[in-house]
């Protein structure tokens, strides 16, 4: 990059890190910290809604995805879609009943007591770190390949901007500096695809480059059944985890938070589409680079002076918007689902909101800098906490599904639904096996979870009328 682009980058990772730490003045308590007080519009939460699934697996790695495989897997992206469409229409009205809320844990509390938000906050807290860590190296190689920054040095000013704006303000700075990120994407990210395609000479090289059936949805490699099993796995893999139930908790009213999450759904559509054409850019471009660094390859090379640095900003905000994200959740994780349920005290500090705060400002740090440690030292121990990301849905996601729709089960049935579906995975690690007759692990678990939860249900119900009649 030229001065003029480093400066833009410059400017932006500052304005970024001053918003963060003007956001988060005079936080109070840890509701505060944890969901603004439920005070945002539709428009805010649509802003950092979107900001924080568009991470590097819905960006970078479709990109990368799409230069290997061809279009037809972003298309099962939608399943996400189709997950946020459903939940902005049959879950996000019912909200108000959870307005006290701040965490996925306190949710399940209400129905199934301290031990069930206990599981959901060290879940909850492993599947944070791992994705956070993740980021870690995300935002490492992306300093390195656009900037004169060395890998280490990017993860170290990158990370450190998110961890301390994130730590000292809450989600108040959480949201706002999504909203700038967000802004950033959905500018660049398209104007990212549009400039490549003028480079390459036009749509008919790009189609002439590419391999045969490479604009199929379904192909020989890639038939209707494993689309539909990706299809259902991005459906259910990411539901209710803990930053996007945050999510669902910071709007003012239900209806705020139904329109937000609805605009969301369909925004990202297009935006799989999008980003996933990057990648076959990358490849017209050249069929041998390193195809995980598609997407900031095409900004590199297709953009000119100025336009560049703006979307090299974009595609920072892209891991920003993520890491913000989880380590905020991880926090909450931590001090409302897990400390609180083990010291059994309704808060740590009996009439001292102000330290509650310190305290996850203090574990916030503690939580991000470890994780960032974590991922450049002991690479294996990032591998069991990606590992545990694969837990959350098997277990929680159909008990969280009933609560937030209302319907009544009980503590039986949602300790057999979790078991069954910790049970499944873990067997499948443990075999090797990431699919299970087609179909992946985490949709059989979260299958599995269903039919035993139900059947416990329905077991529990036949013996109470049986009781009743003798």
């Amino acid at each position: 990059m030229g001065y003029l682009d480093i400066g833009i980058v410059t400017v932006y990772l500052m304005v970024v890190f001053i918003i963060g730490l003007w956001a988060g003045r005079h936080i109070k308590d840890i509701k505060e910290y944890a969901v603004a007080k439920h005070s945002y519009s539709a428009t805010f939460l649509f802003a950092t809604l979107s900001a924080s699934f568009i991470g590097g697996g819905f960006s970078f790695g479709n990109a990368d995805t799409v230069f290997n495989k061809g279009i037809g897997p972003a298309t099962a992206l939608w399943g996400f879609s189709l997950m946020m469409i459903l939940v902005a229409v049959f879950i996000a009205p019912r909200m108000g009943a959870f307005k006290g809320c701040i965490s996925a844990g306190d949710i399940l509390a209400k129905e199934f007591g301290q031990p069930a938000r206990l599981l959901a906050g060290l879940l909850g807290c492993l599947i944070c770190m791992g994705i956070l860590g993740a980021q870690v190296g995300a935002m490492g190689a992306l300093f390195d390949l656009l900037t004169p920054l060395s890998f280490i040095q990017g993860v170290f000013l990158g990370c450190g901007i998110v961890i301390l704006y994130t730590a000292f303000g809450g989600m108040r700075a959480v949201v706002l500096t999504d909203v700038l990120q967000f802004i950033l994407l959905v500018v660049f990210v398209p104007l990212a695809l549009v400039m490549g395609i003028q480079y390459v000479g036009g749509w008919e090289r790009i189609q002439s480059a590419v391999p045969n059936h490479f604009f199929d949805i379904l192909t020989p490699d890639f038939g209707w059944f494993a689309w539909l099993s990706l299809f259902l796995s991005f459906m259910v893999g990411e539901t209710f985890i803990p930053p996007y139930v945050q999510r669902l908790l910071i709007a003012k009213t239900p209806a705020e938070t139904a329109k937000g999450t609805l605009w969301s759904g369909f925004l990202s559509i297009p935006f799989f589409i999008i980003s996933g054409l990057i990648g076959a850019v990358a490849l017209t471009i050249d069929p041998n680079m390193p195809s995980h660094l598609s997407m900031p390859m095409v900004v590199q090379v297709a953009l000119p002076i100025g336009i560049k640095g703006l979307a090299c900003a974009a595609i920072i905000s892209i891991v920003m918007s993520t890491a913000d994200s989880f380590l905020n959740a991880a926090a909450v994780c931590l001090v409302e689902d897990t400390l609180k349920p083990l010291l059994k005290r309704n808060t740590i500090f009996p009439n001292h909101p102000q330290k509650e705060v310190w305290l996850i400002q203090g574990l916030t740090l503690v939580i991000g800098f470890g994780s960032v440690f974590i991922a450049l030292t002991i690479s294996n121990l990032l591998d069991i906490l990606r590992f545990s990301y694969n837990f959350w849905a098997p277990v929680l996601m159909i008990p969280l599904l009933c609560v937030l729709l209302g319907k009544k089960i009980s503590k039986a049935a949602f300790w057999g639904g979790a078991g069954a579906g910790f049970a499944v995975i873990l067997l499948s690690f443990s075999f090797g096996k990431l699919q299970w007759f087609g179909l992946d692990i985490v949709v059989i678990g979260v299958l599995a979870n269903l039919i035993i939860l139900l059947s416990t249900q329905f077991w529990k119900r036949l013996t109470f009328k049986k009781d009743n009649i003798h």
